[in-house]
Protein backbone atom coordinates (compact mmCIF):
# COMPACT_ATOMS: atom_id res chain seq x y z
CA UNK A 1 0.00 0.00 0.00
CA UNK A 2 1.39 3.78 -0.91
CA UNK A 3 0.12 6.81 0.93
CA UNK A 4 0.74 10.27 -0.59
CA UNK A 5 0.81 13.33 2.75
CA UNK A 6 0.85 16.64 1.60
CA UNK A 7 2.95 19.31 3.62
CA UNK A 8 1.86 23.10 3.07
CA UNK A 9 2.11 26.31 4.84
CA UNK A 10 3.92 29.87 4.08
CA UNK A 11 7.48 30.58 2.83
CA UNK A 12 9.86 29.77 5.92
CA UNK A 13 7.18 27.66 8.40
CA UNK A 14 9.44 24.25 8.05
CA UNK A 15 7.67 22.13 5.66
CA UNK A 16 11.12 20.92 3.83
CA UNK A 17 13.24 20.86 7.05
CA UNK A 18 9.97 18.82 8.24
CA UNK A 19 10.01 16.31 5.68
CA UNK A 20 13.99 16.13 5.68
CA UNK A 21 13.85 15.28 9.44
CA UNK A 22 11.20 11.87 8.34
CA UNK A 23 11.73 10.83 4.89
CA UNK A 24 14.13 7.61 4.78
CA UNK A 25 15.62 8.82 1.53
CA UNK A 26 17.23 12.25 0.82
CA UNK A 27 14.87 15.08 -0.04
CA UNK A 28 14.23 15.86 -3.67
CA UNK A 29 13.97 19.34 -3.57
CA UNK A 30 13.18 22.19 -6.32
CA UNK A 31 15.06 25.22 -4.43
CA UNK A 32 15.85 28.41 -6.48
CA UNK A 33 17.21 31.51 -5.43
CA UNK A 34 14.61 33.86 -3.95
CA UNK A 35 14.64 37.30 -6.04
CA UNK A 36 11.20 39.00 -4.37
CA UNK A 37 10.65 39.63 -0.73
CA UNK A 38 11.28 35.85 0.13
CA UNK A 39 14.76 37.08 0.14
CA UNK A 40 14.52 39.07 2.84
CA UNK A 41 13.96 35.88 5.07
CA UNK A 42 16.01 33.19 2.99
CA UNK A 43 18.54 32.86 0.40
CA UNK A 44 16.37 29.80 -1.48
CA UNK A 45 12.88 28.51 -1.84
CA UNK A 46 10.80 26.10 -2.73
CA UNK A 47 9.48 26.53 -6.46
CA UNK A 48 7.56 23.27 -7.38
CA UNK A 49 7.74 20.78 -4.55
CA UNK A 50 9.81 18.99 -2.45
CA UNK A 51 9.60 15.33 -2.21
CA UNK A 52 10.54 12.39 0.73
CA UNK A 53 9.41 8.58 1.31
CA UNK A 54 9.09 7.04 4.84
CA UNK A 55 8.85 3.10 4.47
CA UNK A 56 6.42 1.30 6.92
CA UNK A 57 7.07 -2.37 7.67
CA UNK A 58 5.68 -4.65 5.78
CA UNK A 59 6.51 -2.75 2.33
CA UNK A 60 4.17 -0.19 3.09
CA UNK A 61 5.19 3.52 2.22
CA UNK A 62 4.39 7.02 2.55
CA UNK A 63 5.04 9.40 0.00
CA UNK A 64 5.51 12.95 1.39
CA UNK A 65 4.96 15.96 -0.86
CA UNK A 66 5.51 19.68 -0.08
CA UNK A 67 4.17 22.53 -1.59
CA UNK A 68 5.97 25.81 -2.58
CA UNK A 69 4.86 28.71 0.18
CA UNK A 70 4.72 31.12 -2.62
CA UNK A 71 0.91 31.95 -3.65
CA UNK A 72 2.19 32.60 -7.27
CA UNK A 73 3.00 29.09 -7.50
CA UNK A 74 -0.52 28.04 -5.80
CA UNK A 75 -0.99 25.97 -9.30
CA UNK A 76 1.37 23.65 -7.89
CA UNK A 77 -0.76 22.83 -4.85
CA UNK A 78 -3.83 21.69 -6.60
CA UNK A 79 -1.32 19.31 -8.70
CA UNK A 80 0.32 17.82 -5.76
CA UNK A 81 -3.15 17.46 -3.50
CA UNK A 82 -4.12 14.96 -6.18
CA UNK A 83 -4.19 11.72 -4.20
CA UNK A 84 -3.40 12.62 -0.90
CA UNK A 85 -4.19 11.32 2.29
CA UNK A 86 -4.59 14.36 3.91
CA UNK A 87 -2.46 17.84 4.74
CA UNK A 88 0.11 18.69 7.29
CA UNK A 89 -0.33 22.48 7.45
CA UNK A 90 2.88 23.92 8.61
CA UNK A 91 2.40 28.15 10.17
CA UNK A 92 5.34 29.94 11.58
CA UNK A 93 3.91 32.17 14.49
CA UNK A 94 7.20 34.62 13.75
CA UNK A 95 5.85 35.79 10.93
CA UNK A 96 4.21 39.17 11.07
CA UNK A 97 0.30 37.70 11.06
CA UNK A 98 0.24 34.41 11.47
CA UNK A 99 -3.57 33.49 12.02
CA UNK A 100 -4.04 35.31 9.12
CA UNK A 101 -1.59 33.33 7.56
CA UNK A 102 -3.30 30.22 8.57
CA UNK A 103 -6.47 31.30 7.28
CA UNK A 104 -5.08 32.01 3.74
CA UNK A 105 -4.14 28.42 3.80
CA UNK A 106 -6.84 26.68 4.90
CA UNK A 107 -8.89 28.63 2.05
CA UNK A 108 -6.63 27.95 -0.75
CA UNK A 109 -6.58 24.20 0.48
CA UNK A 110 -10.70 24.23 1.53
CA UNK A 111 -11.77 21.75 -0.74
CA UNK A 112 -8.70 19.43 -0.14
CA UNK A 113 -9.27 19.53 3.54
CA UNK A 114 -13.01 19.18 3.40
CA UNK A 115 -12.22 16.11 1.60
CA UNK A 116 -9.58 14.57 3.44
CA UNK A 117 -8.01 15.63 7.24
CA UNK A 118 -5.87 17.85 8.06
CA UNK A 119 -3.40 18.60 11.27
CA UNK A 120 -1.66 22.10 11.84
CA UNK A 121 1.65 22.72 13.48
CA UNK A 122 2.81 26.00 14.67
CA UNK A 123 6.20 26.44 13.68
CA UNK A 124 9.02 28.83 15.43
CA UNK A 125 6.65 29.32 18.89
CA UNK A 126 10.60 29.25 20.38
CA UNK A 127 11.34 32.64 18.86
CA UNK A 128 7.46 33.93 19.47
CA UNK A 129 5.17 32.38 21.89
CA UNK A 130 2.35 34.80 20.77
CA UNK A 131 -0.36 33.83 19.39
CA UNK A 132 -0.61 31.11 21.59
CA UNK A 133 -2.01 27.47 20.28
CA UNK A 134 -5.94 28.43 21.48
CA UNK A 135 -5.85 31.38 19.01
CA UNK A 136 -5.61 29.12 15.81
CA UNK A 137 -8.02 26.16 17.11
CA UNK A 138 -10.78 29.23 17.99
CA UNK A 139 -9.78 30.44 14.48
CA UNK A 140 -9.92 26.92 13.05
CA UNK A 141 -13.61 26.17 15.18
CA UNK A 142 -14.67 29.86 13.49
CA UNK A 143 -14.29 28.15 9.72
CA UNK A 144 -16.22 25.19 11.09
CA UNK A 145 -12.52 22.73 11.04
CA UNK A 146 -12.26 20.90 13.85
CA UNK A 147 -8.25 19.96 13.50
CA UNK A 148 -5.58 19.06 16.34
CA UNK A 149 -3.27 22.13 16.54
CA UNK A 150 0.26 21.32 17.52
CA UNK A 151 3.35 23.17 18.91
CA UNK A 152 6.02 21.63 16.62
CA UNK A 153 10.27 21.81 15.68
CA UNK A 154 10.13 21.28 11.78
CA UNK A 155 13.77 19.78 12.90
CA UNK A 156 12.34 17.02 15.06
CA UNK A 157 11.97 13.97 13.59
CA UNK A 158 9.50 12.97 16.70
CA UNK A 159 7.49 16.57 16.71
CA UNK A 160 6.70 15.79 12.66
CA UNK A 161 5.73 11.92 13.43
CA UNK A 162 3.61 13.04 15.89
CA UNK A 163 1.55 15.21 13.47
CA UNK A 164 2.09 12.46 10.90
CA UNK A 165 0.25 9.81 13.28
CA UNK A 166 -2.49 12.06 14.31
CA UNK A 167 -3.10 12.77 11.17
CA UNK A 168 -3.40 9.06 10.11
CA UNK A 169 -5.23 8.28 13.44
CA UNK A 170 -7.70 11.08 11.96
CA UNK A 171 -8.36 9.10 8.65
CA UNK A 172 -8.35 5.57 10.37
CA UNK A 173 -10.94 6.48 12.83
CA UNK A 174 -12.83 7.71 9.64
CA UNK A 175 -12.98 11.35 11.88
CA UNK A 176 -12.85 12.14 8.32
Amino acid sequence: MEYKIIFGGQVGAGKTTAIAAISDVPVVKTEARASDDVALRKDTTTVAMDYGLINLPGGEKVHLFGTPGQTRFSFMWDVLTVGGLGLVLLIDNAAANPVDDMVTYVEAFRKFIDNNALVVGITRMDLSTNPPLAVYISKLQEMGINAPVYEVDARKAEDVEVMLMSLLSILELGLK
